[in-house]
């Protein structure tokens, strides 16, 4: 099975492609999907419709691609449902892999040979859903049991080996890409960041943008500057923070999306410390659409973990940045709107503005 997938790579083998899409092969579910000319459509190789003349077919890599050709979703085979649930799952194995091998560094390889799939393809799939690669989730991996020996009490040279990097030497190499300061320097607080931050009117009250020199650290809604700066500072007591309107226009600009509901917020720069597990459900908050919501029990359901509605919950309230990662559009299971970091009634006007239900 892998040997014939790893034919389809950016530009699917077109002979294999449609060979499975008459065979309607179910291996090749969420590898390509397949366009329709006389009709408009695009379906997923397993479709139950006729099969249509082979030249009129088109075929591509995701259904995003079909769509920005033009093409439509079958409402009979629902490529993009189909497909959410291909990479999820996928996703989600690659994941526990990854979290049962923290003390080693597994190869892309070693991981698309656990999960079933062709490295390319998991590589793309991986990133594309989370955010990151593998390589990079592993990475984090490695720092968050580092920073919970350090929370422990460890030495930064215990922690270090207790964390599974091989030498400090290791440690360090990650530390800017995933602890956005180096190993000492958390350890200490966070002593030595530098964060800059501005504000401005928004919809939804006073926004506080702050961000430091690899990507943003928070963005915040409240009823007035003094308590959204006191608040910043409390996140982040032992950082130099100060005020910088003019630094921080771009990125105060770069928010707007966000703060408008429209897109290009998932793909904005931010430096938090967090969780594996906590990144997972960011990412996965920022593919909600405008004007959809969805409930703690369906993200985790998405993210292959159906226990873990409340740890959802708690990876919502964790969010330090407002609209960008939208939790507002996590909802409970009876329909009401749920608790909110900056107020359950600033959480139903930015659902109401964005046309939710």
């Amino acid at each position: 099975m892998r040997a014939a997938m790893s034919h389809l790579s950016a530009t699917p083998d077109p002979e294999t492609a449609w060979t499975a899409v008459l065979e309607r092969d179910a291996r090749f579910d969420g590898q390509f999907v397949y366009a329709v000319d006389s009709t408009g459509i695009y379906c997923r190789p397993t479709c139950p419709s006729r099969r249509p003349r082979r030249a009129n077919v088109r075929f591509f890599s995701a259904p995003q691609e079909a769509e920005g050709a033009g093409y439509r979703p079958c409402r009979r085979c629902r490529p993009r449902q189909g497909e959410a649930s291909s990479r999820s799952e996928a996703v989600r194995q690659a994941c526990q892999y990854l979290e049962s091998h923290v003390e080693e560094t597994p190869t892309l390889a070693d991981l698309a040979l656990a999960v079933g799939w062709s490295p390319w393809h998991l590589h793309r799939t991986f990133k594309a859903v989370l955010g990151m690669s593998p390589r990079q989730y592993s990475a984090l991996l490695k720092t968050e049991r580092f920073r919970g020996e350090v929370r422990r009490g460890e030495s930064v040279a215990t922690a270090t080996y207790g964390a599974g990097y091989g030498s400090s030497s290791r440690l360090y190499e990650t530390a800017d890409a995933s602890l956005g300061m180096t190993p000492g320097a958390y350890a200490r607080g966070g002593r030595g960041m530098r964060i800059r931050y501005t504000t401005a009117p928004s919809p939804f009250g006073r926004l506080l943008v702050a961000a430091t020199e690899r990507g943003i650290c928070a963005v915040t809604l409240g009823d007035d500057d003094g308590a959204l700066e006191a608040g910043l500072r409390r996140e982040y007591p032992n950082a130099e923070v100060e005020r910088d309107d003019a630094a921080l226009q771009p990125w105060l600009d770069a928010v707007r999306p966000a703060v408008d509901g429209r897109p290009g917020a998932a793909e904005l720069p931010l430096d938090l410390q967090a969780t594996a597990f906590q990144w997972q459900v960011w990412r996965a908050l920022q593919e909600i659409p405008r004007g959809e919501t969805r409930t703690y029990g369906e993200v985790a359901a998405a993210l292959g973990r159906p226990g873990a509605a409340r740890a959802v919950a708690r990876a919502c309230a964790s969010n330090r940045v407002a609209l960008v990662v939208p939790c507002h559009r996590v909802v409970r299971g009876n329909g009401e709107t749920g608790g909110y970091r900056w107020g359950e009634e600033r959480k139903r006007r930015i659902l109401e503005g964005e046309g939710a239900s």
